[in-house]
């Protein structure tokens, strides 16, 4: 056999026994390729397997250390006391204007019932018949707007005007005594009247809120209310131009809220006078 040929065939047998060489230590070392049980030499202990996750794999959730506590939000500044007495005053507004729309929805409410009433039993819808000489309501009306009287509540209510003073700005707390201010209020409001409502009937109508009374002169509400009618009525008549034959007086106590009575701002509008301007005239006016 020549020579080259005999090298090529040692040749090719060195690397057969080294690849059989490798095979064997591949078999003895590792499970087999079907997923035969490891081999493990006598008296060797197992190689424990790892847990933890190859290159690229996310380890699972549980065995992931907790996350640090989030540190609490630092609570807000307080306002500083201007501030907070801004945010109560508006907060009262807020609720006094909640009040009136709640009191005019509920007299909307019973208007509504009224009419759907009449219609149901079929009585035809006529408007009251005026007195001689009333002045029309239209006329009551555009009238309003010529009462200069800055600061004072009026308003049309169905054919009379209201004129609202707070009593807080007539009287001593508790008391029918007359303040000066209320005794200037007063020669202003019957000024106006006079010279925008000349000659008409005016009531003097008092209300309180539903505070217990703190002065033992009064024995209820009613008796409160009429002594501070009284006591405007007196002075509109020896003061002012209007005349007695023109005034009456009316003692509501706590009977007829504008709002409600749950907020110191409420009770304080509900402690009133109004002076009820009536579309008639006096006789001999």
């Amino acid at each position: 056999m020549p020579a080259p040929r005999r090298r090529r065939r040692a040749s090719h047998a060195a690397l057969a026994r080294m690849c059989l060489g490798g095979l064997a230590a591949c078999v003895v070392a590792t499970t087999g390729c079907a997923g035969s049980p490891r081999v493990t030499r006598p008296g060797t202990a197992a190689t424990p397997a790892s847990l933890e996750p190859p290159p690229g794999v996310a380890a699972p959730a549980h065995t992931l250390p907790l996350a640090p506590p989030v540190a609490a939000m630092p609570s807000p500044a307080v306002a500083p006391d201007g501030l907070s007495a801004a945010l109560t005053r508006s907060r009262q507004e807020s609720q006094l204007m909640q009040d009136e729309i709640v009191a005019l929805r509920e007299q909307l409410a019973s208007t509504s019932s009224q009419l759907a009433t009449v219609r149901a039993a079929g009585m035809p819808v006529t408007a009251a018949p005026m007195a001689a000489g009333a002045v029309p309501p239209g006329t009551m009306q555009s009238a309003l707007s010529g009462l200069a009287l800055p600061g004072v509540d009026t308003r049309f209510d169905g054919s009379v005007v209201r004129i609202e003073l707070p009593a807080d700005a007539l009287f001593d707390g508790g008391t029918a005594n007359l303040v000066p201010g209320g005794v200037a209020l007063l020669t202003q409001v019957a000024g106006e009247v006079g010279r925008v409502y000349p000659g008409h009937f005016i009531g003097i109508e008092s209300h309180v809120d539903t505070e217990p009374l703190t002065n033992a002169s009064w024995a209820s509400p009613h008796q409160l209310t009429a002594a501070r009618a009284a006591a405007v009525f007196d002075f509109l008549t020896t003061r002012t131009p209007l005349r007695e034959s023109q005034l009456f007086l009316v003692a509501h106590g706590s009977n007829h809220p504008v709002v409600s009575n749950a907020t110191p701002a409420g009770r304080a509008k509900n402690r009133r006078v109004e002076l009820v301007i009536y579309p008639e005239r006096a006789p001999g006016e």
